[in-house]
Parts: structure tokens; C-alpha cells; sequence
């Protein structure tokens, strides 16, 4: 073994070292190993790959190129894969139930199989969602030293001589049902949209959690917004195979890396570039792995004074290739930074820090993507943390893009999503409303689905602006118009939310951050006895299991009480 590396002192002794391994040994000479090969690092590299969708299909070709990097960096590679949700397939129908719960499965499955097979060190791909902050869980859980990559964006869609993404199809559905697209022309676009291989090209879940990746440290520079078509994503796939090894050289871990600080970070870029409001269940889940007290009130807080500085689609004008060519989230952070809003001294998995990787960037005053911070393009960020007497444990709304910040209406309460989607599609929802989704928590849906299919189609019926809606599940990254999500507590946990009625009055302010319901508490009191606890069809299997773990979303909708708890860690045994 290269003297870089103590054998000794790695994880990998116990399936490789010593004569009582010889069983274990046995193994990996029948998988054509070499003597030198065994006794070396065991570097785990973990793929989202699969045919679910063009998110994935490219993570496996990038994750087997790693392999090169590893080797060349003195360690062995061993692949594996776990599984994906994919939001734009599972959205709008049961299967959006199966898809935060992925988030917990990928994290899960990737512990055990490091965990089972003594792995040294690891390499994550994703593509869709869930499995960006799930990869990145597992190895802030693991610690052992590890670097995020994401397999990249689709390339935008050309329609009519303008780019298109995916969300252009939803809201392009409620269109038709309003009888303002034909059906041809509805098929057209859908055949279009989606020109390729690679995750959603706005600023949704997948590309804000990447920029995560990079902000908080876990991703090299510069590298997750390289679209997935791209070839320079063979050499990013290279690059951190080898580092990884330079990591583990140095024995610098996620937690080293992943500090409050660091977190605070990239809650700033999450604001700045008007990111997905699923960030703010995603961080304090991943905070929660390093044993960082991080919730959706300390994300709201940096929210509320950072300027929001990209534009970004779904409330701006570019997409994730536009991004990369203006110098990538790098190039974001280089404006943050020079306006004090980023701390420079977290260190990345380059080994430098933040301050010193985003020196060796020059900003680019031609680009059109990102503002400078001193002339951003609103002075509070993209998106808003409210609490008020509906949403106690608060909840969470995305404003970039929107004009009107305050909305008072009566509420239409609708106990599924799907109830919900009918009354848009028949042209029930009234202008002026408050349109109440509840009973799509983490305990009560179980599993707090998106409602992109219902909010798109407001949005197509030119309703996106003339409405609010309400829920305690989430709301997709590529939703727009006045849509609160997270609200807590949760219907399944009698909150408010629980107790709201056709007709309540209910006052939203994002520009102060206020969300109430004007119904005094001595009927609230009333609603409250006669409230009843409800089942949901879904009595076994894994979303049972995650009903009954779960926790709030203000903490992340996590199911297990974290690195607060644990005893010892992975990376030490």
C-alpha cells in the first residue's frame, strides 16, 4: 500500500487486514482483485443512477469514470447505487408520497452499505431532488471523508423560439383545462421541454441543493452547474475521485467542513439566488447529521437579510446552463463575499477555504445571471420564514420574482391535494382566496408532497397572482405565485391549520413575515375538542414506518434524533 495511507487506522482493516480477514479476502480475490488492490483504501463511490428519469441516467458513466481518480490517487473503487425519486414523474398523484421519504431511504442505504463493507472514504452522485441532500446526509452521518457531485442540469427546451423547462408543461396543463392551449400545441411543448439527459434546469430543489454542494464546502468549485450533456463532467467525476483521496490523506471530514458556519453560508446563496423552499427542510436535516442545531427559524432569519441577487427561472429569466456560463454559483458567492455576507473562513474539500477558493475568481461585470449585491435585484432574499397564529412552528414562502407581498383573503379548504387540483380544474377556486391544503404533512399525508401539479395550474389559468395557497406539505422549487408551504404544526397534529373553515379570514405579510388566521381563540377552542385525529389508507410498509418516526418540518421531517445522540461515529471504529 502506498505509505500515504495507515491501513491500520482506516475502517477497511476489518474486511481486509490480518489473517482472521482471510474469509473476507476471499471475496475480493474472486472479483478479480489484485494483493496490492486489497491493501489499499476502500473508497465507496455511491450513484443515484438509474432509468427513472433524465435526472439519473448519467450519474453511473460519471460515478465509473471516478473510479480513475481514485485509483490514480492510490485507493480502490467500489461502486454501488441507490434508488430515486423522481418529483416531476411522481408530482400531482399518490407516488409524490414516496418522494421526501426517499430522502431518508438514499441516506439510510448509503450509511449501511459503508457501514457493512468498512469503506474509507466516499464519493456521492445525484441527480433528482431527494437525493442530493440524502447523499449529502449520508456522509455528514458517516464522516468519514467524502465529496458531493452532482450529475448536472438538463439543457434548456426551445419552443416557439424560447427556452422552455418542464414547469412550462405544467402550467402549460392548466392552460388547456382553462381553454387557452390546444391540445396539439400542449403535446408539442411536451415533446420538447425536455431536450436531454440531466435534473430540472431552474433554480429548483435540485439545482439550489447543488448549489449547497459548493456553498457549504462538500463540492469542489465550480462544478455542479456544468449541465449533464457536457463533457467537462468526466473530468469533474476524475478530479473528485482523486481528491477524495487527498481527504482522506488529511484526514479532513465533512464535520470539519460543515460547520455552522458553513450552513449559514448556504442558507445566504439559497436566498441570493431565490432558491427552493425545500432547502429549508434540507439544511436542518443535514445540520442535524453534523449535530448542529439549524432550524427553519435560524434558515428564515439569514433569509430575511440577504439580497437576492441571481436571475433565475422559475422568477427570473435564466436557467442552470446560463449559470454556468456566467462563472458558475462561484461567481455568486464572489459578490456575496465582497458584500460581508458570506464568512470566508470554513474550509472546503479542497483543502482551502471558502475566502481563499473564491479568490481565485474574477468577477465577470458582463455576465447577466447574477446582480452585484449593491445593486441587487430585490434587498431582502428570495425567500421568507413566517410565523403567526396559523403557522406556530412557522412556515416557509418563495418570493422571488413576485410583486405583491401581502394577501388577505377567505379561506377554501380543501384535506388532500387532490381535491384541491379537481376545484382548479373545474374553475372553482374563487379570486381573492386562500386556498387551504392540509392533512400533506410529514405524519398526516404521510410523506408531505409537492403540489407543483395544483399551483401550475393556477399559475395557467392566469390565477398565480390573484390567489394564495396554503399547506403544510411542500411546494415544489419551480413553483411560483404566493405559495406557503411547511406550515407547522401539521394538520395530523391538530394545528391550526387543522382547525381552519371555508370563509376564515386569513392574513398573509412576506414582507414582515406574519402568517395569521383572524378567528378568535375562544372558537378555536371550540374546533379543537370536536377535532378527531385521522387515518390515512397507508397502515404498512414504509411510508407506516416514516409516519411514525418523523419529525416536524421546522427541524427537517427527520427520523432519527442525529449526531446530538450518537455514541460514536462511523469514521472512528
Amino acid at each position: 500500500m502506498s505509505s500515504r495511507f495507515d491501513k491500520a487506522k482506516l475502517p477497511s482493516r476489518h474486511v481486509s487486514v490480518g489473517p482472521e480477514r482471510a474469509p473476507h479476502r476471499s471475496y475480493y480475490y474472486a472479483m478479480g482483485m489484485s494483493e496490492e488492490e486489497i491493501a489499499r483504501p476502500f473508497v465507496a463511490i455511491a450513484s443515484a443512477g438509474n432509468d427513472s428519469a433524465p435526472c439519473n441516467t448519467t450519474l453511473d458513466p460519471q460515478a465509473n469514470i471516478c473510479r480513475e481518480g481514485v485509483i490514480a490517487g492510490g485507493g480502490t473503487p467500489r461502486r454501488f447505487n441507490t434508488i430515486t425519486v423522481t418529483d416531476g414523474i411522481a408530482m400531482g398523484h399518490q407516488g409524490m408520497k414516496s418522494s421526501l421519504i426517499s430522502r431518508e431511504v438514499i441516506a439510510d442505504s448509503v450509511e449501511l452499505s459503508v457501514r457493512g463493507h468498512c469503506y474509507d472514504a466516499l464519493v456521492g452522485f445525484a441527480g433528482c431532488d431527494k437525493s442530493l441532500p440524502g447523499m449529502m446526509m449520508s456522509m455528514l452521518r458517516l464522516n468519514v471523508p467524502s465529496i458531493f457531485v452532482y450529475g448536472g442540469s438538463i439543457l434548456p427546451g426551445t419552443h416557439h423560439g424560447k427556452d422552455v423547462t418542464v414547469v412550462d408543461v405544467f402550467e402549460a396543463v392548466g392552460q388547456h383545462a382553462a381553454g387557452n392551449c390546444p391540445l396539439q400545441e400542449l403535446i408539442a411543448l411536451e415533446k420538447v421541454a425536455c431536450p436531454g439527459h440531466g435534473a430540472c434546469g431552474g433554480q429548483f430543489t435540485a439545482n439550489t441543493m447543488a448549489c449547497v454542494g459548493e456553498a457549504i464546502g462538500l463540492s469542489l468549485p465550480n462544478s455542479n452547474m456544468a449541465p449533464a450533456p457536457y463533457t467537462s463532467r468526466e473530468e469533474i467525476a476524475r478530479a473528485a475521485g482523486e481528491q477524495v483521496m487527498n481527504l482522506l490523506e488529511m484526514n479532513l471530514r465533512p464535520r470539519d467542513i460543515c460547520t455552522r458556519e458553513a450552513f449559514e453560508n448556504a442558507a445566504r446563496v439559497v436566498a441570493a439566488t431565490g432558491g427552493s423552499t425545500n432547502a429549508a427542510l434540507h439544511l436542518p436535516a443535514m445540520a442535524s447529521e453534523a449535530g448542529i442545531e439549524f432550524d427553519l427559524f435560524d434558515v428564515a432569519e439569514i433569509f430575511k437579510s440577504t439580497p437576492y441577487i441571481a436571475d433565475l427561472k422559475p422568477g427570473g429569466r435564466y436557467v442552470a446552463k446560463d449559470m454556468h456560463e456566467a462563472g458558475g454559483v462561484y461567481m455568486g458567492m464572489k459578490t456575496l463575499l465582497d458584500g460581508g455576507f458570506l464568512d470566508p473562513n470554513p474550509i472546503t474539500v479542497t483543502g482551502k477555504t471558502l475566502g481563499e477558493n473564491i479568490e481565485e475568481i474574477t468577477w465577470n461585470p458582463d455576465q447577466k445571471v447574477f446582480y452585484d449585491v449593491k445593486q441587487p435585484i430585490t434587498p431582502t432574499g428570495g425567500v421568507v420564514g413566517l410565523k403567526g397564529s396559523l403557522a406556530p412552528d412557522g412556515a416557509i414562502v418563495k418570493v422571488a420574482g413576485m410583486e405583491r407581498l401581502q394577501f388577505t383573503g377567505p379561506a377554501q379548504v380543501f384535506d388532500c391535494e387532490e381535491d384541491a387540483f379537481a376545484a382548479v380544474e373545474n374553475r372553482e377556486i374563487k379570486e381573492g382566496s386562500v386556498v387551504i391544503i392540509r392533512y400533506e404533512g410529514p405524519k398526516g399525508g404521510p410523506g408531505m408532497r409537492e403540489m407543483l401539479s395544483t399551483t401550475a395550474a393556477l399559475y395557467g389559468q392566469g390565477m398565480g397572482e390573484k390567489v394564495a395557497l396554503i399547506t403544510d406539505g411542500r411546494f415544489s422549487g419551480a413553483t411560483r405565485g404566493f405559495c406557503i408551504g411547511h406550515v407547522g404544526p401539521e394538520a395530523a397534529d391538530c394545528g391550526p391549520i387543522a382547525l381552519v373553515e371555508d370563509g376564515d379570514e386569513i392574513a398573509i405579510d412576506a414582507e414582515v413575515g406574519t402568517i395569521d388566521l383572524n378567528v378568535s381563540e375562544d372558537v378555536l377552542a371550540e374546533r379543537r375538542a370536536k377535532w378527531q385525529a385521522r387515518t390515512n389508507d397507508y397502515q404498512s410498509g414504509a411510508l407506516w414506518r416514516y409516519a411514525q418516526n418523523v419529525g416536524p418540518a421546522s427541524k427537517g421531517a427527520l427520523t432519527h434524533p442525529g449526531a446530538a445522540k450518537e455514541t460514536h461515529v462511523f469514521a472512528d471504529i
